[in-house]
């Protein structure tokens, strides 16, 4: 019903940015998308409706245009007053949007001039300029004709006042910025798999097939259905068939006996491509590692061709992997500005402002809700700042060294099932001389300084009184991140054959795992690893 505009300053560290608990981007309004129906004529609508648009966004930026060119005092973080310039450095959208607030056709880049016969094309072509294209826009004063013949030989829509015109230290056309949410995810990760389950290729059958027989994993997502019959395919399940994607096709045949090594590696090199493309951090290799893998999808992509499934490759988001390199290089990683974080917002703040406003007089009425909202989110954030504050005046202790951090496991509070016999756990389990065990065990903990023979008589003489224990079908093991937070790394998963309330068969599942027995970096005592099924 309406574009959300959201604002942030480039300064802000990604990891604060990408928390909406923090704050770092702001709902600054609401643009109407209204759909103009009483204009008849359908040219003269959409033309209309860029018009609308780039009016209301001249209206919202008009502050940073003037604080651009004049400046403004602000303060820094070191608590100086400096003179500074506030400028729109970079654009955060889709395709649609770009292209709309950009003024280029559908079907063409928006950052370079690409002929659109030659999308998909391994080479690089001009950048737009935009003093040019504000050369062309200062014509719409004049002939009607002329200035419409203009915008079609640069290939710019007419608009007649595009708000960026204004912005005389803003480039548009440099400040669109990747989006791997709707470009690589949402974009060719699509037209991958649709490639890959062709019946000239791998088929859906193939690949469905292996789909149902994954062994669960700790971070996979299953698909018993198949990934071809999936509808409505959100950017998460798009990022979880990734994962499997490769393992999916590896060593299946192409219909006709033809070699499928060219096949895998242009999924390869994509696939690559992706998760190259939303490293934290790049160094030069990296970088270079990226646009390798791009070159090698090119080099292999004609197969696709060869077998049926594409005449060709003029797609505008295949084409845009080729400004990946030159946006991170200027803008820095794409999680800077990826448009998850946006889409989050909009679930957070927009959908929740709409269900709270009964849906009558929705933009006033959300508008106003949005702004309680936050003048109650800042009053707790300085209430905590101050307390803060006054907590860390009290404490002025000498730091000490950092100290290490190390991970923990962390069980549920109750167990999956409360009794389990011994000889449950023998039959279905696996759990081999479970009793003997736990006699050593109880002996090594009441007599840790016994040797191993004390330690076997010991065992023996140990009377367990009770015939079964309660088991937990899952382990999770923790660690800390760079914060000071909790997350889970890892996880095991116990869990035997067993039938459900209609009489399924549920398959066992016994995750296999590394053990330590003894502790490393004690001199003597290099420790052991071996593995058990636990």
């Amino acid at each position: 019903m309406a574009y959300p505009i959201y604002l942030t300053i480039g300064n802000i560290p990604k990891d604060i940015r990408r928390k909406p608990s923090c704050h770092a981007q702001i709902l600054i309004g609401y643009i109407p998308t209204t759909s103009l129906g009483s204009i008849q004529n359908k040219a003269a609508r959409r033309r209309a409706l860029g018009n609308l648009f780039h009016a209301c966004m001249d209206k919202v930026l008009a502050p940073i245009a003037s604080c651009g060119e004049q400046g403004v005092a602000m303060m820094s973080a070191d608590g100086v007053w400096r003179r500074c310039h506030p400028i729109l450095a970079a654009f955060i959208g889709d395709y649609p949007e770009q292209a709309l607030v950009t003024c280029t056709y559908n079907g063409r880049c928006a950052k370079c001039q690409v002929p659109h016969d030659q999308l998909g094309e391994y080479r690089e072509f001009p950048s737009r300029v935009q003093s040019d294209a504000i050369n062309t826009y200062h014509l719409a004063n004049g002939v009607v004709s002329v200035f419409h013949r203009a915008c079609r030989e640069v290939g710019l829509k007419p608009i007649l006042r595009p708000f960026w015109v204004s912005h005389h230290l803003t480039d548009i056309f440099l400040s669109i910025t990747p989006d791997i949410l709707h470009q690589m995810l949402q974009g060719v990760m699509k037209h991958l798999i649709k490639w890959l389950s062709s019946p000239t290729v791998f088929g859906s059958l193939g690949l469905d097939a292996r789909c149902r027989c994954l062994p669960p994993n700790h971070g996979i997502t299953l698909f018993p259905k198949g990934i071809t019959t999936l509808s409505r395919i959100s950017g998460k399940e798009h990022k979880d068939i990734c994962r499997i994607l490769l393992g999916l096709v590896v060593n299946l045949s192409v219909p006709g006996g033809q070699v499928s090594s060219r096949v895998i590696k242009a999924a390869r090199a994509l696939l690559d491509f992706l998760y190259l493309a939303q490293f934290p951090s790049h160094t030069t290799d990296t970088l270079h590692r990226l646009q390798q893998s791009l070159a090698l999808f090119h080099d292999n992509k004609a197969v696709f061709v060869d077998l049926g499934t594409r005449n060709g490759f003029n797609i505008p988001k295949l084409h845009s992997l080729l400004h990946y390199f030159s946006s991170i290089m200027l803008f820095g990683t794409t999680d800077n500005y990826n448009t998850e974080q946006t889409e989050r917002l909009h679930i957070d703040f927009a959908k929740d402002a709409y269900r709270a406003t009964n849906h009558k007089n929705e933009y006033m009425q959300m508008t106003a809700w949005l702004e309680r909202r936050e003048k109650v989110q800042q009053r707790v954030a300085s209430i905590r700042r101050q307390q803060h504050e006054q907590s860390r005046v009290r404490a002025m202790v000498p730091i000490g060294p950092p100290q290490a951090r190390h991970g923990a496991l962390k069980m549920a509070k109750n167990p999956t099932i409360k009794f389990v016999s011994f000889d449950d756990l023998d039959r279905k389990h696996g759990a081999l001389y479970f009793q003997d065990a736990l006699a050593d065990f109880i002996a090594r903990i009441n007599y840790p300084g016994a040797s191993g023979a004390a330690l076997r008589k010991k065992a023996e003489d140990t009377l367990i009184p009770f015939r079964g224990v309660p088991i937990f079908h899952r382990i999770k093991f923790t660690a800390h991140n760079n914060y000071g937070e909790s997350e889970v790394v890892d996880s095991v998963h116990v869990q035997p054959e067993q039938a459900d309330s209609h009489g399924r068969i549920t398959p066992s599942r016994f995750d296999t795992v590394l053990v330590r027995n003894g502790r490393s970096g004690t001199q003597g005592n290099k420790g052991e690893s071996f593995r058990k099924n636990v």
